[in-house]
This record gives C-alpha cells, sequence and structure tokens, in this order.
C-alpha cells in the first residue's frame, strides 16, 4: 500500500502548506525577545493578601476550652463535629454570633448537624460529658459524616475535641 501525495487541488497544497508551517514553527521555534521588558509587575502583584493570616496549631480542646471561640469577642470561631474542630472563621457571616449556625460556634455540633436542626438542645452543656451520639439512627450518622467530609474540604481542621478531664 503506497501512499501518493496528491497536490493537484488547490485545498490540499493549502493543508500540506500548513502542515509544513506548523512542523517549522515546532521544531524551530522564534527565540525573539521582547523589544520592553513588562511594567505591570514593578509595583508588586495585586493578588497578594495585605497581611498572612494567622497560623493555627493543631491543638486538642476540651468543650470548655472551645467554648471562648464561639467568635462573639471577634476572635476565630471554631466548632467540633463527632470530635473533629474546624475553623470556621472564613465562615464568620453563617457561624458568627449573627449568623444562622451561629449556635454551633464553640460547641460540639454533632448531634445538631446530624439532626439538621439549629435548635439549643441539640447542644450538649459544656459543663457535661460529651454527647455519645449513641441514639443515632444510621441516616443521621450518615447526614453527619456528610457534614464532616463538607467541613474538611472547605475549612481547616485544627484540633481534636475531648472530654472536660482528659487534657
Amino acid at each position: 500500500m503506497a501512499l501518493s501525495l496528491n497536490l493537484g487541488t488547490p485545498v490540499n497544497t493549502a493543508l500540506f502548506l500548513y502542515i509544513l508551517y506548523s512542523v517549522q514553527r515546532i521544531i524551530f521555534p522564534t527565540k525573539s525577545t521582547p523589544a520592553t521588558i513588562p511594567h505591570e509587575f514593578k509595583a508588586g502583584y495585586s493578588w497578594l493578601p495585605k497581611s498572612h493570616p494567622p497560623a493555627v496549631l493543631y491543638k486538642i480542646y476540651t468543650p470548655k476550652t472551645l467554648e471562648p471561640f464561639n467568635g462573639r469577642d471577634k476572635e476565630r470561631i471554631l466548632l467540633a463535629i463527632n470530635g473533629v474542630v474546624f475553623d470556621v472563621t472564613a465562615g464568620r457571616n453563617f457561624y458568627g454570633p449573627d449568623g444562622m449556625y451561629g449556635n454551633f460556634a464553640g460547641r460540639d455540633a454533632s448531634r445538631g448537624m446530624a439532626k439538621q436542626s439549629f435548635d439549643l438542645e441539640m447542644l450538649t452543656p459544656i459543663d457535661q460529658p460529651l454527647d455519645k451520639l449513641d441514639d443515632l439512627r444510621q441516616d443521621e450518622i450518615d447526614n453527619m459524616r456528610g457534614w464532616i467530609d463538607h467541613f474538611s474540604s472547605k475549612y481547616i481542621i485544627c484540633g481534636k475535641l475531648v472530654e472536660n478531664d482528659s487534657v
């Protein structure tokens, strides 16, 4: 089977010349230098933040040591789900004092997230043992795990929640 090159039609000739030109540009690229040096970035990059965000250290929290991070004092906002503590400060509009999920700030939100309830009775008092969540149905546990996955992809995991007398 022999391939023949038929340049008899103008379309074939044009395609052949375009292919030759493209191959030549790939094999022998131009090495020209710009006539002027770009000046757009002399003043610095505009996307840099004005200041570096504070470093977040992984810590062990208890319900009592987690409670001050409720956003009321304009500090960081933390919440816990099933023992995992998340820094949700970036979502201050949701988790701050006036936010829709504000009652979860500085608290263990496991039961509320599992049951999709923002009611205050979903929160265990901070001086009581952690909620064991033994009475949750499988769909509620799956719902809570879904929230953990969502938070893990959106916020920084900054600690672990343990019993008050564990630290």
